[in-house]
């Protein structure tokens, strides 16, 4: 098993910045993949950034140029740094971890709004 504990979201001026944190632990050996996914109201959650243990990145189109996700192994921690924020980022915004034997696992959402 393991577990995820996020941090770090809040209210924001559009146009400021958020750092998110998520701090795994458990089986942490077992996790290839974190990252963050959102959920805004009446809609259903979509990815936002993944990272895998050697470092390789995706981002959904909508955050490519304005969110960075980075990954400290030895701390077992993801972060999700979102500069340039819009209202349309308002979201829950969950931490994602999946096992090399593909098992999500997710953390109980951080809430990000983004006011205009």
């Amino acid at each position: 098993q393991v577990q995820l504990v996020e941090s770090g979201g809040g209210l924001v001026q559009a146009g400021g910045s958020l750092r998110l944190s998520c701090a795994a632990s458990g089986s942490i050996f077992s996790i290839n993949v974190m990252g963050w996914y959102r959920q805004a109201p009446g809609k259903q959650r979509e990815l936002v950034a993944i990272i895998t243990k050697s470092s390789s990145t995706n981002y959904a189109d909508s955050v490519k140029g304005r969110f960075i996700i980075s990954r400290d192994n030895a701390k077992n921690t993801v972060y999700l740094q979102m500069n340039s924020l819009k209202p349309e980022d308002t979201a829950v915004y969950y931490c994602n971890a999946r096992s090399f034997t593909m098992v999500n696992y997710w953390g109980q959402g951080t809430q990000v709004t983004v006011s205009s």
